[in-house]
């Protein structure tokens, strides 16, 4: 930690000491030409933008070719103003800026008094004139508006085009991640970006949690002609920006509700009383948002929450077990056309008939057995109903307060938690109910902001942020290979994995493991404007520190996949196992550095013409 914190006084220090920079990671910017109605460029204009709904003002003045660039602005609504005496003051509302966009408004100014005002209430044509990149940016109203499975917005990022969704993490990872792959790029090559800072699992390399809708603003995809800014990640980039409170209180609630009364049962669901079970579905996702002024014009505050309650009882659960018959030996019936599609299985391995003598069976698969439900199917097919409990929620809040005219500074908290109980309580049915494994996972992301105008034409714009995932995969105890009568010694007590394919089984997942993620990162960015030149430079320094932990294979796992005997299930009471997997827990420490540097020039060479030039 002492090495990682002499790295970010180091850097900070080198960056605040460049003389050019560029930010526009989570914010936009605004620029263009003035010009009088004869088309002649008009230097020295005062342009001012205005946030409508915070207030926040930044003013520029015109070079000596009529241009303004104002950057790193705040997104949301805005009007423009431009002012010079002898002329007309110009005004236009309508103005939209989007995260990391760069919309170019030109000003026509009119010869007259500059008490008189000429307004301009329309929206501006949003059209980018000096980025290279193909992007797309979803907004709040399509993010609200839109229908998600479960509300998660990740979703949203293939209508950028050219992405596809390839899969989503696993249970070592915290749910809500997935893998997308942006025109060809790696699924695993996507940077992520909320609120200025990153928002990437170092363990996984794709998302952390994302807001949820109602909490998000909006995100921009740029899936091509990444700037020099972008680091880490090259395959795309997803910059996210959550809500700020305004001049104006608002909020909202709400509530998504599915219900097992508003649905079908399902054909194959247990039957009891003479009636098929439900699944006592019942998801209910509810919460709420609310935001605006502490203090007019200053100080303003969002907060939000979404919980998911989930109760769910599927009852139309599948496996196979040993019938009485097996046990005894005789596995006619299972292996009959009637329990195998119309196909005739024989046993081979020198067992003649479908019959094995019992006292070939082993004492420990017996043992296993005996642990197993009861069938009275011939096929030794059983129905039965198991828990899929959960309960998840994510809070959000933000402050932001414009100090001055030149200088604004934010913080935003976020926590996620997904809490899943084992199916397994205890008492019978021990390894059908073991097969789902609980969760208590918690996710932490803290990004601080600090934005300061030097002048006219230099902007600095510094992130801290703190990211912490944890989770926690575990079961409630049921037996080791030692409770069985195997001699093997369990690195873990009371949890093995069992896997009998086109049976039943007890999956590495569900038993338990540990992941811990701690990531640190500092970023500095500047702007400079030099005549024609939009000068760049910034970098970044980040530490992330894991802590892994798994059991998987600490009591074993153990496959019987039937190439003894033809049948998985009479291996597995022949004791004839086909693999062992069998290691102590895995208990891996991870400490990784990022450094990172680059200078980037935006440079207007004619009215047509603009060159984007970098090096990371």
């Amino acid at each position: 930690m002492k090495r990682f914190l002499t790295l970010i006084v180091g850097a900070l220090a080198f960056l605040l000491t460049a003389t050019s920079a560029s930010a526009q990671l989570s914010t936009a910017q605004l620029s263009g030409r003035v010009t009088d109605e004869s088309g002649a460029v008009l230097p020295g204009v005062t342009v001012t933008a205005t946030q409508t709904d915070t207030g926040l003002t930044r003013s520029v003045t015109t070079d000596a070719s009529g241009t303004y660039v104002l950057p790193n602005l705040p997104t949301g609504p805005y009007r423009l103003e431009a002012m010079l005496q002898g002329f007309r003051t110009y005004s236009q509302t309508g103005i939209v800026l989007q995260v990391a966009a760069s919309p170019a408004v030109n000003v026509v100014l009119a010869i007259g008094n500059v008490a008189e005002n000429v307004s301009v209430e329309a929206a501006a044509p949003i059209v980018d004139v000096q980025s290279a990149g193909i992007s797309d940016v979803i907004d709040n109203e399509r993010i609200v508006e839109l229908p998600l499975q479960g509300r998660q917005v990740t979703d949203l990022i293939v209508l950028a085009g050219a992405a596809v969704q390839t899969g989503v993490v696993g249970t070592r990872n915290f749910p809500g991640g997935v893998t997308i792959s942006v025109a060809g790029g790696l699924p695993i090559g996507v940077g992520y970006l909320l609120d200025g800072a990153t928002h990437n699992s170092p363990q996984s390399n794709v998302n952390l949690p994302m807001p949820f809708p109602d909490a998000l603003q909006e995100f921009r995809v740029q899936t091509s002609g990444l700037s020099a800014q972008n680091g880490m990640h090259a395959a795309a980039s997803v910059n996210a920006v959550t809500k700020s409170g305004t001049n104006n209180l608002h909020g909202i609630g709400f509530e998504f509700l599915r219900d097992h009364r508003l649905n079908a049962t399902s054909p194959f669901a247990v039957i009891k009383d003479g009636k098929r079970q439900d699944d006592g579905l019942r998801r209910n996702q509810f919460g709420g948002t609310i935001g605006g002024p502490i203090m007019r014009d200053k100080l303003f505050f969002f907060g939000g929450y979404q919980g998911t309650r989930l109760r769910f009882r599927p009852a139309d659960q599948i496996a196979f077990v040993p019938t009485a018959a097996m046990k005894a030996g005789d596995f006619t019936a299972f292996a009959s056309p009637a329990c195998n599609n119309g196909r005739q299985i024989n046993l081979g391995g020198g067992f003649v008939g479908n019959r094995i003598d019992p006292a070939l069976f082993s004492p420990a698969a017996m043992n296993l057995a005996r642990r197993l439900p009861t069938a009275t199917d011939p096929c030794g097919q059983i129905t039965y109903s198991t828990s899929a409990d959960s309960n998840e929620g994510q809070g959000i809040g933000r402050i932001d307060y414009q100090m001055t005219q030149n200088h604004t500074v934010f913080g935003r908290y976020m926590a996620t938690f997904i809490k899943k109980p084992p199916a397994y309580e205890g008492g019978s049915d021990i390894v059908i109910k073991a097969a789902d494994g609980g969760l208590n996972n918690l996710a932490h992301a803290l990004t601080l902001g600090d934005t300061m105008v030097f002048g006219p034409s230099m902007v600095n714009a510094i992130r801290v942020a703190y990211n912490r995932t944890t989770v926690d995969r575990y079961n409630t105890p049921y037996f080791d290979p030692s409770d069985l009568g195997i001699k093997l010694y369990p690195y873990v007590r009371q949890q093995m994995a069992i896997q009998v394919p086109g049976a039943w089984e007890i999956p590495a997942g569900s038993t338990a493991a540990f992941f811990r993620n701690n990531f640190y990162q500092a970023a500095d960015d500047l702007t400079l404007v030099r005549g024609s030149h939009q000068f760049g430079f910034g970098g970044n320094v980040a530490y992330w520190n894991g802590h892994y932990n798994s059991s998987s294979r600490a009591a074993g796992i153990w496959i019987f996949d039937g190439s003894a005997s033809g049948l998985a299930l009479a291996d597995m009471l022949l004791g004839r196992v086909t693999s062992v997997e069998h290691g102590a827990p895995q208990d891996v420490p991870v400490h990784s550095y990022y450094l990172g540097f680059y200078g980037q020039d935006t440079w207007r060479a004619t009215d047509r013409v603009t060159f984007n030039l970098g090096l990371r």
